[in-house]
Parts: C-alpha cells; sequence; structure tokens
C-alpha cells in the first residue's frame, strides 16, 4: 500500500489528487500552503480542466507553486499577479485562470493591481493566503499583521501610530462591482478544509461561467513567523486572526 492511499475493505477512500508532484515541498511543517495546494489540485481535477488550468504566482512562499501543481504556471513579478492573470484570460478565455497570492504580495505591492483587476471584473479567480506575515523574508510586518502583534519589525507589536491599521481586503473586494465572490475560509479543522475547497471549486467555476472575479481569502498560519509550534499556531489563529478576519461569504452573486 502506497503511504498516499489509505485502503479500507479493499475500497481507495482517499488517493493523493494526480496533479500533485512528488517533488518534496519546501513549506515549513504546520504551514496551510500545502493543504491549499492539495484541494487547488482536486479540484482542478475534478473539473477536468487539467489541460485548459494556469496558475500565476507570483513572489513569496507560494512562488514556487509550481515545483508541487503539475499544470501551466506563468511567473509573475512581485505584485502582478492579477495583471499577467487579466492578460492570459483574455487571450484564452476557455481556459481556467487563476493567480495565488500571499498577503504581502497582494496587499502590499500588489494592492493597485488586485483592486483594479477586480473593478474591471475580470473572469480570474484569486487565492489569497492571508497569515499576517512576511513568511518568506523573515517574519517582517505585512499589512495584514494586527495591532500588537509582534514581527520582526514591530518587535513590541504593531502601532496605530507608527504603522497604520491592518488592511482588510475582502470588505474592499466585495464593495466594488466587478467582484461576484468574495469568501474567507481556512484550513485548520477538516470542516474547514472542504469549506474551503467548495470556495474554491466555486471560484473556479465563476472564472469559467464569466462572472466576474472572485477571491477566496485562506486566513492562514505561519508558525515559524509566528514562533509557535503548529498546533498553537491555529490556537492562536482562531483566538485573534478571526476576531479581525471572520470566516464565510462576504459576497455571492
Amino acid at each position: 500500500m502506497k503511504p498516499e492511499d489509505i485502503i479500507k475493505q479493499g475500497e481507495c477512500v482517499y488517493k493523493k489528487p494526480t496533479l500533485l508532484t512528488d517533488v518534496n515541498m519546501h513549506y515549513c511543517p504546520g504551514c496551510s500552503h500545502g493543504v491549499v495546494h492539495k484541494l487547488i489540485a482536486e479540484v482542478i481535477e475534478e473539473m477536468g480542466m487539467e489541460d485548459k488550468a494556469i496558475g500565476v504566482s507570483p513572489v513569496g512562499c507560494a512562488v514556487f507553486a509550481y515545483n508541487y501543481i503539475d499544470i501551466d504556471w506563468v511567473q509573475a513579478a512581485h505584485g502582478r499577479a492579477p495583471s499577467v492573470a487579466t492578460a492570459l484570460k483574455r487571450l484564452n478565455p476557455d481556459n481556467l485562470i487563476f493567480t495565488y497570492q500571499g498577503d504581502g504580495d497582494l496587499a502590499a505591492i500588489g494592492t493597485c493591481e488586485t483592486i483594479h483587476a477586480a473593478n474591471r471584473g475580470e473572469n480570474i479567480a484569486i487565492i489569497f493566503i492571508n497569515n499576517a506575515i512576511y513568511g518568506m523574508t523573515g517574519g517582517q510586518m505585512a499589512p495584514t499583521t494586527l495591532l500588537g502583534m509582534k514581527t520582526a519589525t514591530t518587535p513590541y507589536g504593531r502601532r496605530v501610530d507608527l504603522n497604520g491599521h491592518p488592511l482588510v481586503m475582502a470588505p474592499i473586494m466585495a464593495q466594488l462591482d466587478g467582484t461576484c465572490y468574495v469568501t474567507r475560509q481556512s484550513v485548520h479543522t477538516p470542516v474547514a478544509v472542504r469549506k474551503a475547497k467548495a470556495a474554491i471549486r466555486k471560484a473556479f467555476e465563476n472564472s469559467m461561467a464569466g462572472k466576474g472575479t472572485s477571491m477566496v481569502e485562506i486566513v492562514s498560519t505561519c508558525n515559524s513567523g509566528w514562533k509557535l509550534t503548529p498546533s498553537q499556531s491555529n490556537e492562536w489563529m482562531v483566538e485573534n486572526m478571526f476576531k479581525k478576519y471572520p470566516l464565510g461569504d462576504l459576497k455571492n452573486e
């Protein structure tokens, strides 16, 4: 029996998505990225879009997504994924086009591209991983870092007078006429994983149906950046992140 297969009474009830490669992931143990990668691969397979899916990965922890999900990928400059996705979708309207971005990419250097692509109603899906920190470059403050949260650049905690308020992207996106679906999910429990998968599926279906821009925000952990164990990170996320970034649909048309 292969490790990725669980056999019960002679029937395979679970199998690793065929689109996931055998390359060992570089993500830290407990990171949410690996789970979301699996969900994306499952949804693409279930939709039969293996040969028509194109992902756009910019800069950040997700930059090597093309190593793990065996579809076509385009590398974008930092923050420019929605602009690249716009071109891809307009040139290839029958393809499933999505971006995979972290909060430092989408909500900092890429805020302009994100908002304007959504405001135009580009038929793309945006997968937004929000762990409230710059995980790849050493744990610095991100636009989404919570007030009082300690990071490498806010060792005494984020302050309003010095650092401003956390940037909450989902409500901004939900107000734009070009968005059709904006939701927040997480992957910290089995129930949450199922809801996140359904949200990704809906966003991809919206893209193919030409309904406009969809954004699925995944409120995530960064145990390395947060200096916590994976289990402690999940607890901290529930106790702190969910207060500022509550789960659920913000727009569903």
